[in-house]
């Protein structure tokens, strides 16, 4: 398994290069690492998910939106593009992937960005929306404490929109958050190339 999914300072190869992508309709001259989770480009998960934004429930112009496992920072970026009025927050456990978020959000020229470590996420902080490509190779113990940590921060008018692939899991993850969040619906809103964009749904009245 890759470092990256561990270790807050990795220590593989820092060596940075130039990467140049288009998010939100915007074409960005990034930096990247190989260091990171699909540093040399846009990984076809995370791809699935922004081009499928339209599918899933968006969150209100000035909505605190978290992208979970940041990277290099793609998703983090296109929540800021898109909802320039929102508080969006980069999260990665890599000091590295922070690094270079912190780099790429001031590349684009966006102010509504903030990287930080999980522990310097205010606990009171109540999320509107998470967008994230989970890191599903941690371990199935693992991923379900983080996404029931993350998820249980979520307003109850909040969503998740998770990417998974097909092969890793997807359908039987869809159910047990299903069965460990009953007061919200889990269900798949979105599919293509092999992976399922689950949407965790705001908190049923009554």
């Amino acid at each position: 398994m890759d470092e990256h999914y561990f270790t807050p300072s990795p220590t593989t190869d820092a060596r940075r290069f130039p990467l140049r992508v288009r998010l939100a309709g915007r074409d960005l001259d990034l930096v990247s690492s190989a260091s990171v989770f699909s540093g040399h480009g846009l990984d076809k998960a995370t791809a699935v998910l922004l081009n499928r934004l339209d599918e899933i429930t968006m969150p209100p112009a000035r909505a605190r939106i978290l992208d979970l496992g940041c990277g290099w920072g793609p998703i983090a970026l296109t929540a800021g593009i898109t909802h320039p009025h929102a508080e969006v927050w980069a999260v990665d456990v890599s000091e590295r992937a922070r690094e270079l978020t912190a780099e790429n959000v001031e590349r684009a020229g966006l102010t509504n960005v903030r990287v930080v470590s999980p522990d310097e996420v205010p606990a009171d902080l109540e999320l509107d929306a998470i967008w994230s490509n989970p890191p599903i190779r941690i371990g199935k113990p693992a991923l379900h404490a983080l996404l029931l940590e993350w998820t249980g921060r979520l307003a109850p008018v909040g969503t998740a929109a998770l990417v998974v692939g097909k092969n890793l899991g997807a359908d039987p993850l869809a159910r047990w958050l299903g069965e460990q969040l009953p007061d919200r619906e889990v269900a798949k809103v979105a599919s293509a190339k092999g992976f399922r964009v689950l949407e965790v749904g705001p908190v049923r009245p009554g």
